[in-house]
């Protein structure tokens, strides 16, 4: 049962508030502890979170109107500086118990259009971790576009390698 309701949650796409960090931070910590997709190695204290996330372009959440959880985040900000400023880039996180609820498609779309509304003219991933495979499928149905591969760029936490891809998409 609580799996149909999870497919029937409202969820909305919002800029992160202040009361948001704690549940944030959780996510966030979340990946990195995981050590296969976020480049950190040191989690995030909430201490620090406030200032990360306002530091931002935009910060978003992905929230059950519902419950009030928070399910999901992502960072938007500039990629480069100066004459290439206007190539964003984008992490994006999702909390394991919402995963294959379409929570990082939503994301990824208010990403998009976000950074638009900003004036970046190119969204960049510099490091997707070739084994993440729901990740790069996503990127492709979205229309981004594989730059190639850099062999072994990712260290996991178990101290191997893997492989990244560098995606892009023209806004």
């Amino acid at each position: 049962m609580w799996e149909a309701s999870k497919r029937t949650m409202n969820i909305i796409i919002k800029e992160f508030e202040k009361n948001n960090i704690e549940q944030m931070v959780e996510i966030w910590n979340e990946i990195i502890d995981a050590g296969v997709a976020f480049p950190q190695i040191d989690k995030l204290s909430e201490t620090d979170a406030g200032n990360f996330f306002s530091e931002q372009s935009f910060t978003g959440v992905a929230e059950n109107e519902d419950t009030r959880e928070i399910l999901g985040l992502y960072i938007l900000h500039p990629n480069n500086i100066g004459r290439c400023g206007h190539i964003a880039n984008s992490s994006y996180a999702v909390k394991s118990t919402a995963r294959r609820l379409h929570i990082g498609e939503k994301l990824v779309i208010h990403s998009i259009e976000k950074g638009k509304e900003l004036g970046y003219r190119i969204l960049q991933f510099n490091a997707v971790v070739k084994t993440n495979y729901g990740a790069i499928h996503l990127y492709e149905k979205l229309g981004f576009v594989q730059l190639g591969v850099i062999p072994g760029g990712f260290l996991t936490k178990d101290g191997t390698f893997e492989d990244i891809i560098p995606f892009y998409r023209i806004l």
